[in-house]
């Protein structure tokens, strides 16, 4: 290889070793530096690893020199610190709809972002657990055909599936394709949903994507653009249970106030709480009801109460009562 070009790739292996081989705790002294080039058959003097740095340091990159022991020069900042990444690897390897493969490729490279020894801190931190994984692949690229059909403005299409007692994937409906104007995505409880008008119906629906299967974007536009321009998909969330579908309703709750904050983490901030007395507040919020809103009441047995409407409370108390008639006789 040619003198010149070995001495154009310096600054370049320069770049790479600041960022993969350093940090505040392990800088590296010129000496270092320049070993490390040798080692690549790159010849370099001490005075020329000094310009490289400050035309380092010119281009954008935060090089700073240490003086007291270990001394050297090292990368003092980068795109991400490592409490953001380790908040990154959480995010990935807690994600259900993540298979365990994709999951610990994405957390390989979330390692390159930061030095190969703060990078040791993620893989300790990195305990991808296989049971509450997904196991469809095409999951990842299921997301990616979603998202570029939304920025297309372009209906899409696919087959949905679910579990049998067999633990098999079922075509729902014959496999029969849904057609869907997608409009938003939602990540919740781990999983990934999309939402959008059902086009043979005309009502907004959701569906976990990595239920997913075979989709195609259609050649027609999206319908539904004047309803979602209006559309608040964090109180859809809020209010759809463990995204199971159901009627949306109104519903008044009475609450023992330690519960506060189990009512914002679950409807939000934005929720009207009104005190009724030393011990009990009431609030107004819209739900889907379903058996998963009963099952949510149920969880937090006799310290909330449904207020109203009086056909939830008749439903509610339908619900106690057969569940109650498994336990009886």
């Amino acid at each position: 290889m040619p003198k010149s070009f070995q001495q154009k790739l310096k600054i370049l292996y320069l770049m790479r070793v600041f960022s993969e081989k350093t940090d505040e705790a392990h800088p590296m002294s010129v000496k270092d530096l320049i070993s490390y080039l040798e080692s690549l058959g790159i010849h370099a003097e001490r005075k020329t690893i000094y310009d490289d740095i400050e035309t380092l340091r010119v281009f954008g990159m935060d090089i700073m020199n240490r003086r007291e022991r270990p001394s050297g020069f090292y990368l003092a900042s980068r795109e991400f610190e490592t409490a953001e990444l380790k908040l990154l690897v959480d995010a990935v390897q807690f994600s259900r709809f993540l298979t365990v493969g994709k999951s610990r490729q994405l957390i390989q490279k979330l390692e390159h972002l930061t030095s190969i020894y703060q990078a040791k801190d993620l893989q300790r931190q990195a305990i991808v657990l296989d049971q509450v994984k997904n196991t469809n692949e095409s999951i990842y690229y299921n997301v990616d055909e979603i998202h570029r059909a939304i920025s297309q403005n372009r209906q899409i299409s696919f087959q949905y599936t679910e579990w049998t007692v067999s633990k098999e994937r079922h075509l729902k409906k014959g496999g029969a394709r849904y057609q869907i104007s997608p409009w938003q995505m939602i990540w919740q409880d781990g999983n990934y949903y999309l939402i959008g008008v059902d086009e043979k119906s005309g009502i907004v629906k959701h569906y976990r994507v990595d239920k997913m299967l075979k989709i195609f974007t259609e050649n027609e536009a999206r319908n539904g653009a004047e309803l979602f321009r209006k559309f608040d998909s964090a109180r859809f969330a809020a209010g759809t249970f463990g995204m199971f579908g159901g009627r949306e309703e109104k519903v008044n709750l009475e609450f023992e106030n330690h519960l506060v904050g189990v009512m914002i983490d679950r409807f939000g901030q934005d929720i009207m709480i009104m005190s009724k007395d030393n011990e009990h507040s009431v609030t107004r919020v819209q739900v889907n009801v379903s058996t998963q809103f009963y099952g949510w009441l149920a969880a937090l047995g006799n310290s909330v109460r449904v207020i109203s409407p009086e056909n939830v409370r008749k439903e509610y108390r339908d619900f106690l009562r057969k569940a109650l008639e498994n336990y009886e006789g």
